[in-house]
């Protein structure tokens, strides 16, 4: 017997795409470099070092995030006590809208995403770093 899945992934982005700040790429460009934003890149770090980082990003692997966020978590890391308003991103967007909504569902906030991730930022030209 297979398993039925009654509820597919892209179902899921689009339900949290309704619920979360999807920032167009443009407008995330724009906040780079901005004191009161955390840029929070949630690639493998193989995506990392193949196709670039965003200067100044944080990284935090997917598999990490609620583990990081959450203060009563031996896991935790301080960068997500700030106040201040966090941008995730992954590479086209999915991953980073699903994450959006967990960090806002576990009160993390003001939080967004970049729409189409970081293909779209590398596509309009936003900074970017490369491992030599």
């Amino acid at each position: 017997m297979s398993q039925t899945i009654t509820k597919h992934v892209a179902d899921l982005v689009a339900e949290a795409e309704r619920e979360i700040e999807t920032l167009p790429v443009d407008g995330a460009i724009g906040l780079h470099g901005d004191p009161g934003v955390i840029f929070v890149d949630l690639r493998d770090i193989r995506e990392l070092d193949r196709e670039g980082r965003v200067p100044g990003a944080f990284h935090c692997p997917r598999g990490m995030l609620e583990f990081w966020i959450d203060p009563a978590s031996p896991y935790h890391k301080p960068v997500f006590a700030q106040d201040k308003k966090y941008v995730f991103f992954c590479a086209a967007g999915a991953r980073s809208a699903l994450a959006t909504l967990t960090a806002k569902r576990m009160g993390l906030a003001p939080v967004a995403h970049v729409g189409g991730g970081f293909g779209a930022w590398k596509k309009a030209g936003g900074p970017i770093e490369i491992k030599v």
